[in-house]
């Protein structure tokens, strides 16, 4: 099964006709994400390269299409302002890959999301989500799909459905960095093991779901087996999902924390990778989630192979080619 989204779900783009924007929704629509439209102000009534509707405001999108999830390529200035545009339209799921909006335009933005429980936040500054598509041919980059979702700017052909899963096996993903995403389900697929959803939840100090959020979601789905958890030096979120896990998780979890080495009070990439102090240092966060009965990896390269074994699956069912 699968979390926030799936084959049915109903995709729009907000900056549509943004060179991001137009990019990655193409690419959607390759995967086979059932993308129905977009917003850019002032090009209402007019369609994208793709043929798609382009509408003025997401309530009009909303109004003419039925879409329920969207994906937002709007710039830093204006990209808080979108995401409230989509809560007020009524859409349940809000990606909002755009990085770089101010802090405190994040903070007013979480106040008043608190008006919208239903509306669910990923990101900002994140890759989106994905719910893999079951293969239908091809390999690669070249590889189609269907029934699957793909909102944001995942690489969608690495991800494998639990239903092309060789160990008959599959896992939730969830990490603050992007690539590192990518890289545990490259490794999650390689060890023969599929994915139910992946999310992406940002590296932003101020952002929308946070790990409890979707444990939570992954805890109570019959198809998803155990749990990738990525997560960064900087905040507390890692150490309170551990207690979260200790007390509420009944599959295996596996983490990794990234930024070791780096030096203390220097933010680094993410807006919220910075040590505050000893309890938000990378060696801190992964004795936490260890005493909280986490697999916690050594090494990102580890990811796929900690995975497997926390599940009880030997590494001959890895798929080395």
């Amino acid at each position: 099964m699968s979390i926030l989204v799936d084959g049915s779900t109903k995709v729009i783009c907000q900056g549509i006709t943004g060179t991001s924007g137009a990019f990655h929704t193409k690419g959607c629509l390759d995967y086979g994400t059932k993308m129905v439209g977009g917003t850019t102000p002032g090009k209402g009534g007019t369609t994208d390269a793709n043929g798609l509707p382009i509408f003025d405001t997401v309530q009009d999108a909303v109004d003419a299409t039925g879409a329920n999830a969207t994906m937002i390529f709007v710039p830093p200035p204006f990209a808080a302002d979108a995401i409230l545009e989509a809560a007020h339209a009524g859409l349940s799921v809000v990606c909002c890959i755009t990085e770089g909006i101010p802090v405190q335009d994040m903070v007013r933005t979480k106040q008043i999301l608190r008006e919208f429980p239903d509306c669910c936040l990923i990101g900002p500054n994140c890759p989106g989500v994905i719910t893999p598509g079951a293969r239908v041919s091809g390999e690669g980059s070249s590889a189609t799909f269907k029934d699957g979702c793909k909102i944001g700017i995942m690489p969608g052909y690495i991800h494998q459905a639990p239903g092309d899963a060789p160990s008959g096996k599959s896992v939730g993903i969830i990490s603050r960095s992007g690539t590192l995403t990518y890289e545990a389900v490259w490794q999650t697929s390689a060890m023969g093991l599929g994915q139910t959803t992946c999310v992406g939840i940002g590296g932003d100090p101020v952002r929308g779901m946070g790990f409890i959020d979707l444990l939570e979601r992954f805890e109570a789905d019959p198809g998803t087996d155990g749990v990738v958890m990525i997560g960064e030096i900087g905040g507390t979120d890692e150490a309170e999902a551990g207690e979260w896990i200790k007390a509420n998780m009944t599959k295996p979890v596996t983490a990794f924390i990234a930024g070791r080495t780096a030096p203390k009070g220097k933010r680094m990439g993410h807006a919220g990778a910075i040590i505050g102090g000893s309890d938000d240092t990378a060696q801190a966060k992964m004795e936490a989630l260890s005493s909280c009965g986490v697999t916690v990896s050594e090494s990102p390269a580890d990811l796929g192979i900690r995975m497997a074994e926390a599940l009880g699956i030997d590494a001959a069912h890895g798929v080395t080619s």
